[in-house]
């Protein structure tokens, strides 16, 4: 069956410089999200989220903007602004799971009440024509609260729903609950796409196989941990080409230079690229030593050389 992989949005990491730069070098992915607008009580767009959806930035690609809010007032000045560029379609977060989201009562903290969410949808549908999608987490304390919201969820014309197979309040930790998102496929007459832990190839194939009826995949974390891995899932091969290492080099150096121009001084550059490399070293022969490798340097010459050190033992290994 023909299926479609999609990134799920990574604040701080899945930006229009990534994006871009993934999709230049590696593929694989149909869709990309772009991490969430938040607005924070202000009716007024900052400058990054500006950069991040702006057409010009996003020629190449198709991306979904998405919103993290619980007000209807937020949520429909939010897809006014997207309409604005161009977009028909707006997703909805309902999945973040870090405590500072959740305890204002967003992301996965949303779930348990259905009827804020039924008043922010309700405000959607009649005062606009965007397409609304929800990514969404099983609930934020138990999967029981997504299969509470279902029936709000089924009033409106929603084009699909993305579930991470987790609960809120376990973070990334735990294996996910796959009886638990095949309890939600009974249970809502909308279209699903399945989240959660596909970090390779038979990850993959082993969700497909326990979900025949789902054909869209997000992959978030392990899609930058390894970039390769869309690619290898739609060729349906586990051999990276021989190449990989100078492929993701240059890929590196491509996100560095748009990062460093972008950001001001050493240390903001340093911090961005140590969250990349906690998930690039995943996919080195030794994860703790080039992690701690990079962590060491201390500054933009250092870190250009141990970069180059890891790549350089990975090829000849």
């Amino acid at each position: 069956m023909a299926f479609t992989l999609l990134s799920s949005p990574l604040q701080g990491f899945t930006d229009f410089r990534f994006r871009n730069a993934f999709h230049h070098y590696f593929g694989g992915i149909d869709t990309f999200y772009a991490p969430y607008i938040r607005l924070n009580g202000k009716l007024k767009i900052k400058q990054s989220y500006q950069n991040d959806l702006a057409p010009e930035n996003n020629a190449t690609l198709e991306v979904i903007p998405q919103v993290i809010a619980n007000d209807p007032d937020e949520f429909l000045f939010v897809a006014k602004y997207v309409q604005s560029l161009g977009y028909k379609e707006l997703n909805w977060n309902l999945g973040c799971p870090y405590p500072m989201v959740t305890k204002s009562g967003m992301g996965s903290g949303l779930i348990c009440n259905p009827s804020r969410i039924d008043e922010v949808l309700h405000k959607a549908h009649n005062e606009t024509d965007i397409i609304v999608s929800m990514k969404m987490r099983m609930g934020y304390e138990n999967a029981e609260e997504i299969l509470n919201a279902f029936p709000i969820l089924d009033t409106y014309p929603l084009k699909n729903i993305a579930i991470h197979a987790r609960i809120g309040k376990q973070l990334y930790k735990g294996p996910v609950d796959l009886d638990a998102f095949e309890k939600c496929i009974i249970s809502t007459k909308h279209k699903l796409y399945y989240n959660g832990d596909i970090i390779s190839v038979s990850a993959f194939k082993a969700i497909q196989e326990r979900f025949p009826q789902i054909d869209h995949f997000m992959i978030g974390r392990g899609l930058i941990a390894d970039p390769f891995l869309p690619s290898m899932i739609k060729n349906n091969t586990t051999e990276y080409p021989e190449n990989r290492w100078s492929i993701f080099s240059e890929f590196h150096n491509t996100i560095y230079q748009q990062y460093d121009e972008y950001l001001t001084g050493p240390t903001p550059i340093k911090m961005k690229m140590l969250g990349f490399w906690e998930f690039f070293a995943q996919s080195t022969s030794n994860p703790q030593k080039a992690y701690k490798a990079i962590k060491k340097a201390g500054n933009p010459v250092k870190y250009k050389q141990a970069v180059d050190q890891i790549i350089q033992a990975e090829i000849k290994s």
